[in-house]
């Protein structure tokens, strides 16, 4: 067996990834910068994504909702993907690519976040929520993989992973919105 092999693959290129976004730091500042803007205004934070970016956008929003590493108040924010009846009945009876989009309609306002997460960037129910969220005056983020793509450019600001690997952009996409948490928390501490 090549388990040394597997494993020390694995790291080197999880290493590889971490190391390259520092050079994205001005842009991650710029994300809490908007998201901690738009949550002192009496804005929310709206996470959505399928797959592991559905587990990526729930965690995320337990984050804010509860707390990241300190005691604070409740940050507002929820996850498109946690409601198992607003999922099935709108892919029922809209089609599963407005499971996101039904979902903004109802919830978002103007001046809140809605932060889409999708590592190839060509989620049909992604690209139609940040289309959703656009038109509700939303300030679009959005978590990708290393590529321009459909959502990234419907963005107004989007977080690139430095990597093509879907393992390795998910660790990134946890990483960064783990800082990002921080940020804002550090925010909210009185």
């Amino acid at each position: 067996m090549k388990i040394d092999e597997i494993i020390s693959g694995h790291l080197s290129e999880h290493l590889s990834a971490v190391e390259k976004l520092g050079a994205q730091k001005s842009l991650i500042a710029d994300m809490a910068r908007r998201l901690i803007t738009s949550l002192e205004s009496g804005g929310k934070a709206l996470f959505f994504g399928n797959g592991g970016s559905a587990a990526d956008a729930q965690h995320l929003a337990a984050e804010l909702v509860v707390r990241y590493r300190r005691n604070r108040r409740a940050l507002p924010a929820i996850s498109l993907s946690t409601d198992t009846s607003i999922l099935t009945a709108g892919a029922n009876d809209f089609g599963f690519e407005s499971i996101f989009s039904r979902q903004i309609e109802a919830l978002a306002g103007k001046g809140d976040v809605a932060i889409g997460i999708s590592t190839s960037g060509t989620s049909a129910n992604v690209i139609s929520g940040l289309e959703a969220a656009k038109k509700a005056g939303c300030v679009v983020m959005v978590f990708t993989g290393q590529d321009e793509n459909p959502c990234s450019l419907l963005a107004d600001i989007a977080f690139h992973a430095p990597s093509s690997i879907t393992a390795r952009i998910q660790e990134c996409h946890l990483l960064v919105g783990h800082i990002l948490c921080d940020l804002v928390e550090e925010a909210f501490v009185s």
